[in-house]
């Protein structure tokens, strides 16, 4: 993940693309829009999801099996979906590169707090 930021920052900078900080005001409209950016590829994650839904239903609707329904469902949007998360790791280590956060001891270091919670949905995912 370190290697990870590291690209993402120096991509960024050649790109002109990081986090403005000339003031407070360049600062905060720059943060608000990468977040926007964010959620908008989060949305285009939940699309590629609807397109797998649909396609599944459309097949089983045509008699296919629901399990080959999917599987090929899922294997038509990989490829999208797979450029929607990479959308979406750019923004994330931007603003963790911003807030000169360490993604990978923040993921472990949170992994480990939930599975140290006391109200734990056991069983459930999430």
């Amino acid at each position: 993940m370190k290697k990870l930021q590291e690209f993402s920052k120096q991509y960024q900078e050649e790109m002109n693309w990081q986090i403005k900080t000339e003031d407070y005001e360049r600062t905060k409209s720059s943060l608000l829009n990468n977040y926007m950016l964010l959620t908008t590829e989060v949305a285009e994650i939940a699309e590629e999801l609807r397109k797998a839904f649909n396609m599944t239903n459309t097949f089983i609707n045509e008699g296919m099996e629901e399990d080959k329904a999917f599987e090929i469902a899922k294997s038509s949007i990989k490829e999208e979906l797979g450029k929607e998360f990479a959308d979406c790791l750019a923004y994330i280590t931007k603003f963790a590169n911003y807030f000169e956060i360490d993604l990978e001891e923040s993921f472990y270091t949170k992994m480990e707090e939930v599975k140290k919670r006391r109200n734990k949905d056991v069983g459930l995912q999430r």
